[in-house]
């Protein structure tokens, strides 16, 4: 059995020909359910890599136990939202064909913000793409092909393939369980077939993995006393969205969940505030605690310094001794 894949556990970005052990051209599916259509890809090009991406853990290991009874050698699948895995793992035209097959339309109040396909995440899209590489599109809702139709006219980067916005069917595709019950509905499908064209393409850099925060703050205040005084709190600042949700006191330390919701990944970790060794006064490190694999990203260095503001606030003989927080960006 392969190891099992992560994008919050891969490299940033992911070397490709590595992890398959040979150089080839690559292809991505973004959702790829029961794995129909990833089998179907690896059939028809056994010379390419081939990667699925899928947040569904139930599909996750449909697609692994898929990969080991077939014995597919050119295929990975890996448990990434589809942000994440173009703006984290893969680097600018590294990718020959990208398929989106019926993503979910998140049509209600409040969820537009999840849909896949936006003018960002379209841009990251066209920036992965090889010189002359493939983006298909399928969907079964008129309303988000039409959507669809309007951003993807207004990409230049991109080409239409298709005499139409446009058609309903596409005589050498595979036809998924998904797909069939579309038509056994009276659904039609809607498929699109664009190809990356000479205009440039957006610049859409890989964003890396910044070295791990950390802050030494001196304070008279006990770990109790900082502990009394935690109510969670939310901010908000434009994309990045972070919650300091619940205190836990340990023995020596405190614990601070926090939720970190960032334009390409999302993260529930925890910060750990640690008594350093006894001098004059009283010596504490705020750092990432290295539960659930956290990643540096620039959200979670804010959370760090956000929380050090906080604890140096209550107190006004406290102050920051060393402060290990970027003010940049994670991009190159």
């Amino acid at each position: 059995m392969t190891e099992k894949l992560s994008g919050y556990r891969s490299d940033w970005p992911t070397d490709w020909p590595a992890l398959f052990g040979v150089q080839r051209p690559l292809i991505l599916e973004i959702g790829f359910g029961r794995g129909a259509f990833l089998l179907h890809l690896a059939r028809r090009y056994p010379d390419h890599n081939i990667v699925g991406l899928e947040i569904s853990n139930r599909c996750m290991v449909i697609g692994e136990k898929l990969i080991a009874r077939e014995q597919l050698t050119n295929v990975r699948v890996i448990h990434s939202t589809a942000e994440m895995a173009l703006n984290h793992l893969f680097e600018p035209q590294s990718i020959s064909q990208i398929y989106v097959n019926f993503p979910d339309p998140w049509f209600k109040p409040g969820h537009h913000h999840r849909r896949l396909m936006q003018r960002d995440t379209v841009d990251a899209l066209v920036s992965r793409l090889t010189p002359d590489g493939r983006l298909y599109l399928a969907t079964d809702i008129l309303e988000y092909a039409e959507l669809s139709a309007e951003l993807l006219a207004n990409t230049p980067g991109l080409t239409n393939l298709l005499p139409s916005a446009w058609v309903n069917d596409m005589t050498d595709r595979v036809i998924t369980k998904y797909e069939q019950i579309a038509r056994n509905a009276g659904r039609a499908c809607y498929y699109f077939a664009y190809a990356r064209n000479e205009i440039s393409a957006p610049n859409v850099s890989v964003i890396r993995d910044l070295p791990m925060p950390h802050i030494v703050f001196t304070s008279p205040l006990t770990l109790d006393q900082m502990a009394d005084q935690f109510a969670g709190w939310n901010v908000d600042e434009g994309d990045l969205h972070i919650h300091f949700m619940t205190l836990y006191r340990g023995q020596h330390a405190l614990l601070f969940e926090v939720h970190v919701g960032e334009a390409t990944i999302i993260q529930h970790l925890a910060l750990r505030v640690s008594e350093r060794a006894k001098r004059e006064g009283r010596e504490y490190t705020i750092q990432v605690s290295s539960m659930g694999h956290p990643r540096a990203t620039v959200g979670v260095h804010r959370a760090v310094a956000l929380l050090g503001e906080w604890l140096i606030g209550l107190h006004p003989d406290a102050h920051a001794m060393i402060n290990k927080v970027a003010v940049n960006d994670g991009d190159d």
